[in-house]
């Protein structure tokens, strides 16, 4: 405090220059790199002042800071574009998934520009680059054995001839016996549901009658790495700078026991998994 009073009473030429901004922003050997990210905003609607205040204007406020500083700094962020919530509003309105993502990153780079939110990079989850990156990283989780197969009992519409995420189907509630539960969490009492629990369950597709099908998918090894995790976060723990709130989050995770986490979809619109057996899933 006693520093900025100091520089604020000598006045703006107490100041170091501002920074000659580069592009690309990479690191700098020998200075402070910083590099910030924003929440992914998902792409299938129009942004509204709360995805504004609740996710990226406190980030550009601090890039804001930073550049200020004088430091090397990275802001980046980009619309979150692969999954069910896509495939269901593209059908809604008549498009391809890649259509409707066209639109919409449009409409949220549009956006942001408008507010001036000073964004390095705007970028999406579609690229090839994304792809490449995001390939690569499970095939050295494969190479060095944490991935796992298992089988999954999911709902498959005859009809469509397809594997139905949460989204695309719905039922009657099994806890409250609401008719229009959706297939991952109930509107009326609010309990999140796996859509094989689903009482007389429907393909929103095209309203036929799925059935519960086995389907093998792929897994993170999550309990392989429990004991290299639980002593890399006790290093962690007493000399970094974790809140109370996720210390707590983080030990509860660990006194249940971590789980195998499924790392695949039945769908089409998503990154392709690039192994044999697996390649009709993203």
């Amino acid at each position: 405090i006693a520093a900025a009073l100091d520089t604020w009473a000598r006045g703006p030429e107490a100041l170091p220059p501002p920074r000659e901004p580069r592009t690309p922003v990479l690191p700098v050997e020998g200075e402070r790199n910083v590099l910030i990210t924003s929440a992914l905003p998902y792409v299938n609607n129009v942004p509204h002042l709360g995805n504004i205040i609740g996710c990226v204007l406190s980030a550009d406020t601090f890039a804001r800071y930073c550049r200020g500083r004088g430091w090397n700094t990275l802001f980046v962020c980009g619309t979150d574009e692969y999954g069910t919530a896509t495939e269901t509003r593209a059908l809604q309105e008549g498009l391809s998934p890649r259509e409707l993502c066209d639109r919409y990153h449009q409409v949220h780079a549009d956006v942001y520009a408008w507010f001036q939110i000073s964004f390095d990079h705007f970028g999406r989850t579609t690229t090839p680059q994304q792809t490449r990156i995001a390939q690569d990283i499970f095939q050295r989780l494969q190479a060095r054995g944490f991935v796992l197969q298992d089988t999954l009992e999911q709902l498959r519409c005859g009809a469509c001839g397809r594997y139905l995420a949460d989204r695309f189907v719905e039922g009657t509630c099994p806890n409250c016996g609401f008719a229009e539960a959706r297939g991952d969490q109930c509107d009326q009492c609010g309990k999140l549901i796996n859509a094989v629990e689903l009482q007389n369950p429907q393909c929103k597709l095209c309203r036929g009658v799925p059935v519960v099908t086995p389907t093998q998918h792929l897994f993170l090894d999550l309990p392989k790495l429990e004991g290299r995790l639980e002593a890399w976060l006790e290093r962690t723990w007493a000399t970094g700078e974790w809140t109370p709130n996720a210390r707590h989050i983080t030990r509860s995770w660990l006194r249940d026991g971590l789980r195998p986490r499924c790392i695949t979809r039945d769908l089409t619109w998503g990154t392709p998994v690039p192994l044999d057996g697996f390649r009709d899933k993203v």
